[in-house]
Order: C-alpha cells, then sequence, then structure tokens
C-alpha cells in the first residue's frame, strides 16, 4: 500500500462499498481491475555480456505480469550510466531501436513496476540513479518497506532533498548519506536500517549487486548466460533469454558481482526464512520455480486440496480466467467432475473504452470476459477462482453465469479469506474493504449471491506447498498474514500512524 500518501493505495476508488447496491450488468474495468490483488514488482539485473540491454527488456518482458504501469532499464558503458524509463508496458518502449541504442554498455539493471508505495508518475519510475560520492549509482526494488516514512523524515530533517515519493529513494539517500567509505559497506550500512520485504538489484561503477531482505520474503535469483550473471525476480525471466539457473539469493543475503566473479555476504544474522505465500497463489507465473516447486502444480494442488476439503456435487468446474486455471484443474482431477471453459476471456485487448453512460461501460465485460452460454445453460456450476478481494468481481462473474442459464452456481476459491491488509509489497485494499473482514462465510455467500461458497483452509494451502502437517503456528514457514494477522516484521509507520491517530481522537475528546 502507499505509504507517502497517507498510507492509502492511489488506485482505490474509496466511494467503493461492500454492498448489493453495484447490480450494473458487466464487469467495468474498475470491478476487473480493483477487485483484484495488484502485481508487486519485477527486477532483472546482468553483468558483463555486450546485449546487457537488449537481453534486460526481454527479461523483463517474462516480468510484465508483476507491474504494468511503468519500466525502466540504466546501463553502464564503463565511462557513463545511460537512463531510460517510461510509463507503460515494456513492449510500448523498449522494443525501439532509438531507445535501446542510448543504453549502452555491459552491464544493466532493470524494473517493472506496479505502484505500492508512491504516486504513478515518471519521477518514481525505476530504476532510481544518483551520482554519488564514489561514482554513480542505480537501484531497483521489488518490495515495500515498513519504516520508509519514518526514515524518509529523519532523513529530510537532517536535509536530504527527495526528488520521488518512492520509498526506494530513501535506500539511495541512506547509501549517499552513509559515512562509509566503500560503497559496499554504506550499502550494507543502508540496508540495515530498513525494515520490509526487499528484492534489490543495485548497479554501480564495478559492481552489480542483489539483496534480499532477512526473512526472504520477496523473491530473487541467480542465473548465468554465457558466463554472465544475472539477477531477477522469476525463473521465466532466465528461460527467456536460454539462460541457466544457478539458485535463489538466500534470504539476508547480498551477492556482489564484478571482475573477479561472484562473492556473497550475510551481513545478518541467521533467521528462519518465510517467503510470501502469495507468490505461489498468484503473484508468480505459472511456468515459474519459486522455492523449488513449480507455481503450476503447486496451483493444481491447491485445487485438489479444496476439492477434498469442500466437495460438491454439480456438472462441471470452471475457472475464473486466468490466475483460477490450474486450481481448476486440480479441482475436477480430484472430484472427477469435467473441466470445461464456462468463461471466455479475450486475450487482445487492453483497457476498455471509457463512455459516457453507465449502460455502454457495462458492456465492457464482454471485451474481456464472457459467458460460454451453450456450455452453461441448464447445468450445475463451480466456479474456481484464486482469491477474492472486495468481492465485487466475484458477484458480478456469478450474475453472469446465472444470466448464462445456470442452475446453480457453487464458488470455490484457493487461498483462504483475506482479513488483513498487506505492507510488504501487494497492494490490497484498507482492511475494511476486505470481503472477508466484515462478513461471515455466510454473510460472504449471500454478498457474491451463490448457492455455495467454500475457501481452502491454512491447513490446506500449506499441504498443498508440501508442508503434509499443515501450518506450524509456532513456527510458520511462510508469510501468510493476509490469511491470519500475523506479520513477520515491525510495523514502524503503521504503528506510528495509528499512534497519531489516537492522539488526534483524544485530542477531540478532550
Amino acid at each position: 500500500m502507499s505509504l507517502f500518501e497517507s498510507f492509502e493505495p492511489q488506485h482505490i476508488q474509496k466511494n467503493v462499498e461492500l454492498s448489493q447496491t453495484d447490480q450494473s450488468d458487466g464487469l467495468s474495468d474498475e470491478d476487473l481491475d480493483s477487485d483484484r490483488l495488484r502485481e508487486e514488482c519485477g527486477v532483472f539485473g546482468m553483468f558483463n555480456h555486450p546485449d546487457a540491454s537488449a537481453l534486460t527488456a526481454l527479461g523483463l518482458h517474462a516480468l510484465q505480469h508483476r507491474g504494468q504501469e511503468a519500466a525502466g532499464i540504466v546501463s553502464f558503458d564503463g565511462t557513463r550510466f545511460q537512463s531510460e524509463r517510461r510509463m507503460g508496458l515494456v513492449g510500448d518502449h523498449f522494443t525501439k531501436q532509438s531507445v535501446m541504442n542510448r543504453l549502452t554498455g555491459t552491464a544493466a539493471i532493470g524494473h517493472v513496476r506496479y505502484s505500492t508505495s508512491g504516486e504513478t508518475v515518471l519521477r518514481n519510475v525505476q530504476p532510481l540513479y544518483a551520482d554519488l560520492w564514489g561514482g554513480g549509482f542505480a537501484v531497483a526494488h521489488n518490495g515495500n518497506l515498513t519504516n520508509a516514512v519514518t526514515l524518509r523524515d529523519e532523513l529530510v530533517r537532517a536535509g536530504a532533498i527527495f526528488q520521488s515519493t518512492s520509498d526506494t529513494e530513501v535506500i539511495l539517500q541512506l547509501v549517499a548519506r552513509s559515512p562509509l567509505p566503500r560503497v559496499m559497506d554504506r550499502f550494507v550500512d543502508a540496508i540495515k536500517q530498513i525494515e520490509g520485504a526487499y528484492a534489490l538489484t543495485v548497479l554501480t561503477n564495478k559492481k552489480l549487486i542483489g539483496a534480499r531482505d532477512p526473512l526472504g520474503i520477496r523473491p530473487l535469483v541467480l542465473g548465468e548466460l554465457d558466463g554472465a550473471p544475472i539477477f531477477c525476480s522469476e525463473t521465466v525471466a532466465l528461460d527467456i533469454i536460454g539462460a541457466k539457473f544457478i539458485r535463489e539469493v538466500e534470504p539476508g543475503e547480498v551477492v556482489v558481482i564484478d571482475k573477479d566473479g561472484i562473492h556473497s555476504l550475510h551481513p545478518f544474522p541467521k533467521a528462519t526464512s518465510r517467503p510470501c505465500i502469495f507468490e505461489h497463489i498468484y503473484f508468480a507465473r505459472p511456468d515459474s520455480i519459486v522455492g523449488g516447486l513449480s507455481v503450476y502444480n503447486v496451483r493444481k494442488r491447491m485445487g485438489e486440496e479444496l476439492a477434498k476439503e469442500s466437495a460438491v456435487d454439480a456438472d462441471m468446474v470452471i475457472p475464473v480466467p486466468d490466475s483460477g486455471v490450474p486450481a481448476a484443474i486440480g479441482f475436477s482431477n480430484q472430484s472427477g467432475i469435467p473441466f470445461e471453459l464456462g468463461i471466455i476471456r479475450n486475450h487482445y485487448v487492453g483497457r476498455t473504452f471509457i463512455e459516457p453512460t453507465q449502460h455502454i461501460r457495462s458492456l465492457g465485460v464482454k471485451l474481456k470476459h464472457n459467458a460460454n452460454r451453450a456450455l452453461v445453460k441448464g447445468k450445475r456450476i463451480i466456479l474456481v477462482d484464486d482469491s477474492v478481494v472486495r468481492g465485487t468481481t466475484s458477484l458480478k462473474i456469478a450474475k453472469m453465469m446465472y444470466e448464462a442459464g445456470a442452475t446453480e452456481v457453487h464458488m470455490r476459491i484457493a487461498s483462504p479469506p483475506i482479513t488483513h491488509s498487506d505492507y510488504y509489497g501487494i497492494d490490497t485494499p484498507d482492511r475494511e474493504q476486505l470481503l472477508a473482514a466484515q462478513y461471515d462465510l455466510e454473510g460472504m455467500r449471500k454478498y457474491i449471491s451463490v448457492d455455495s461458497l467454500a475457501f481452502i483452509s491454512v491447513d490446506g494451502l500449506y499441504r498443498s506447498m508440501g508442508q503434509e502437517n499443515g501450518r506450524d503456528d509456532e513456527n510458520p514457514q511462510f508469510t501468510d498474514h493476509c490469511f491470519t494477522g500475523d506479520y513477520p516484521t515491525t510495523l514502524t509507520d503503521v504503528d506510528q500512524m495509528r499512534k497519531s491517530d489516537q492522539l488526534s481522537l483524544l485530542a477531540e475528546i478532550a
């Protein structure tokens, strides 16, 4: 969520309420876009390759699902840094020869962005770059810092001048103001002061650096192509350029690449890792390997567990495209109920047009999702989706199925109910806008207007991840606070905000 704009996500419409007053005929663009968990960001970095920038652009293409608002690349040619940052998709800008010709050099880092901290403007597009004492410094960040506002206030009071509202600039400023002599020491000094979740790629005059937060909440992997080392958020970015996966960057590890090879630092005390479980549920591409597990296979197992826990008699299993497909396959396999494509998605459309009337806007759903009426009519169906956030999309998809002639609609969700907001790089609504934070299961079923509703249990989710005994409450294996309220790090900025709100309330009462 956005920390620099009163802790409120930029894209959220504040007038959305959990009620059934919105009964338009179709799924509007706002429904489809705001009632989903938003991707975080993706990073890529390459060192000592003649085509570093072009390969970085290809890697960002593979990571496009992690952020579609903006993209950027910074390269270094041994003398000068070059920076190209653009609003929009990678393919909108970084396939143009005029742009790529300016990104010279054998080292580059790149970033695709969905903003969870800072407004959507060009000055916040990453990688961020600055000329520091000792040379240039570029940084790209996936994650969210939970003490960024506090640190920013301290830095500004000490004289720092910020050029963006992104929490990433806090890292850059901390490096710039560190009194230590060596760049690596200054970088380690900086990350020891930050809290939260992060996967960083950094480019200096002589080094490519990758760093991961001490709990390993955000992912980062190390690869290699023709002897050139690579950092990236997911293994699919290696696949697209024909690179080899070497290993994951360990939680709390700083990997330094220079002309002498690859070096590893461990500046933090050893901690039990807790990677984000949402990478497996929703964020990572199905063809990625995360934590040694195939994301696609994990999602299928989620569907299998869901079928074991909440069986229902029906004629067909239908995925909500596209993220619900693997879980629906697993549900079908386990239940023996046929898998069918009852909702067809148009893959060749971006944002739908905006017309002046609600009636025309409501028809926008036909551009993205449409019921397979001939298949659905007269059938009892099971809709399988990955998650429910506000519930408005689920409500309208269910309505679309009934209007297509389904006699029964049962909804099954391959994640537990989302009851708590995220502060680590997933852009969730405020808690009062989360459906599961406001209603019990029956209340949610009535709101969505389906014949039955069920979510996978937390233990079932863990079993899907290979933890046969479910969640170990004494030592949780993953970051799962959205379902459990168990935040694995301190939340300095949130705590300060709540304290300030309480003091303001007391002052009003007095």
